[in-house]
């Protein structure tokens, strides 16, 4: 069973930044789109970027230019650096295939607050 493991989240000021991290049990990087999304209390879980194959990237309009999703299929890992963090980019932060094919993980707390 592949297991999804998020890192990199923390408290940062608005306008601040952070590098989100995502390993895998398994290789999967080099197989399928992966995605970043987030939840908040009360809202149902979005996708916030994509990162397709070769390397394809969509982003959600409400981080376009300000997030960047990248992927090491050798290491397994993919990555969302994000710049210019505003309050509402507040939420845990999970990865995933774009089809949400593998359990959860625990995700990772973003908190964006003076």
């Amino acid at each position: 069973q592949v297991q999804l493991v998020e890192s990199g989240g923390g408290l940062v000021q608005p306008g601040g930044s952070l590098k989100l991290s995502c390993a895998a049990s398994g290789s999967i990087f080099s197989i399928y789109a992966m995605g970043w999304f987030r939840q908040t209390p009360g809202k149902q879980r979005e996708l916030v970027a994509s990162i397709g194959r070769p390397a394809n990237t969509n982003y959600a309009d409400s981080v376009k230019g300000r997030f960047t999703i990248s992927r090491d299929n050798a290491k397994n890992t993919v990555s969302l650096e994000m710049n210019s963090l505003k309050s509402e980019d507040t939420a845990v932060y999970y990865c995933n295939t774009v089809g949400r094919l593998y359990p959860w993980g625990r995700g990772t707390q973003v908190t964006v607050s003076s």
